[in-house]
């Protein structure tokens, strides 16, 4: 049992009303500077509190009718863009690692721990490190500005493979041998046992790799060069205008605002099967 002491308590308390603030004082002035005129922003003291021009930004960002020097793509189809990457990266990466799982596991084919750690050296070989072939061969299939393009290179996961794998490890022989007297081939088996097992893991590297595919910003960066493909992170980058022109910074947090809503809402509606997933005793 721990033990409960006030001072211990209070120092927690103290600590945790820190860390709050520290990450959502850059969050509040990001919202501030949103609902604020360019002027009111670039000329000392920068406001801190909201102002009346929270509609009026929001409205021109969504619709791509912002001012400035910077790119003029509607964050409404940025976002659009982002959202499907992030599914198609999200619900890719993790059939794809539970089937490959599967067989690892429960089949018996030549040089089966070959493949296994072939799969897993991957993990040594990010995109950053082989973006240039990657890219290549995504120009030569055509798939540059397209939502292939941005999701196919990044859908495998070794790390998803992995965990999935040592989770099957441990489901028991006994489970296996009655789904097998009950008449239940392998995909029965794997569909209607492992995967149901396996829920509270493939929630939680739901919202991992949803977080990842949405804040991708390098690989986006190479394979998209039309307005209408960019994710909201590009879309961001694109906004602020470079040499004299004018950056619109009012339009550029508002965007930012916008951007962290998707994955803060997946984060807050999946938390109790994120933290499940991630501290299962039974696992």
């Amino acid at each position: 049992m721990v033990e409960r002491r006030a001072g211990l308590g209070l120092l927690s308390h103290l600590v945790l009303i820190l860390g709050v603030l520290v990450i959502a004082l850059p969050v509040y002035i990001t919202f501030v500077a949103s609902t604020h005129s360019n002027q009111d922003i670039i000329h000392p003291p920068m406001p801190l509190w909201p102002g009346s021009k929270l509609v009026e930004n929001y409205t021109a960002v969504l619709t791509g009718t912002q001012e400035g020097g910077g790119s003029k793509a509607a964050v409404g189809r940025m976002m659009t863009v982002s959202l499907v990457s992030a599914l198609v990266i999200a619900i890719g990466k993790i059939a794809i690692s539970l089937l490959s799982a599967f067989a690892i596991v429960y089949f018996r084919f030549p040089f089966r721990m070959f493949f296994f750690w072939a799969i897993f050296m991957t993990l040594m070989l990010p995109v950053e490190v082989r973006i240039a072939p990657t890219y290549k061969v995504v120009a030569d299939l055509g798939m540059l500005n397209t939502y292939a393009g941005l999701t196919v290179p990044l859908i495998a996961s070794a790390t998803a493979t992995f965990l999935f794998r040592q989770f099957f490890l441990t489901v028991p022989d006994e489970l296996t041998e009655a789904a097998r007297m009950d008449g239940a081939g392998p995909m029965r088996f794997f569909l209607d046992v492992l995967v149901p097992l396996s829920s509270t893991s493939i929630a939680a590297l739901f919202v991992i790799q949803f977080i990842y595919g949405w804040n991708q910003y390098l690989w986006p960066l190479l394979v998209t060069t039309s307005e209408d493909m960019y994710p909201v992170v590009i879309g961001i980058k694109r906004m602020i205008s470079g040499g004299d022109a004018q950056t619109e910074w009012g339009a550029v947090m508002a965007t930012a605002m916008l951007a962290m809503i998707p994955p803060a809402l997946v984060v807050m509606l999946m938390q109790r099967w994120f933290v499940k997933g991630l501290v299962d005793t039974e696992k």
